[in-house]
Order: C-alpha cells, then structure tokens, then sequence
C-alpha cells in the first residue's frame, strides 16, 4: 500500500510539474492578437521565420488559434 501511495503521488508531481510548464503569452496592448514582440517575451527564441511561420492568415500578428495550432504542431513549446 505504501508503495502504491508513493506511485500516485510521484505520477502527481509530474503532472503538476508539467501543467505549470504551459508558456503565459500575454497580449500587452489588448488587441486580441499577439504581436512578434510579445511573443518574444514568451518565447525568446522564437525567430521572425518562425512567426511568419505561426501567422497562417500571413496578417503580421498571432490569434489564438494559430498559437494553439502552433503548440500542437509543437512548432513552439506549450
């Protein structure tokens, strides 16, 4: 039993560990989309290719269908 408590905690932990890993994008200036910068906060990797790549409708910022087609591609980390 004491391993079995053990078992479901340690699977907890990493859950946890893994939900608070999620990357906070944050639209600085309230317009509903992302810019390349305020991704880059999020992201400083994150290259212009790579935005352009995210930007499917080619518009020159970010929603959040293509950030979360982005995550799930694993085009960027979630």
């Amino acid at each position: 039993m004491k391993k079995l408590v053990l078992t479901l905690g340690a699977i907890l932990t990493v859950a946890a560990a893994q939900a608070n890993a999620e990357t906070v994008v944050t639209d600085t200036d309230g317009n509903g989309v992302y810019s390349m910068e305020e991704l880059v906060a999020a992201y400083p990797d994150l290259t212009e290719e790579t935005f352009a790549a995210i930007d499917a409708n080619a518009d020159g910022s970010v929603d959040a269908d293509e950030l979360q087609a982005a995550v799930e591609a694993g085009t960027i980390a979630g």
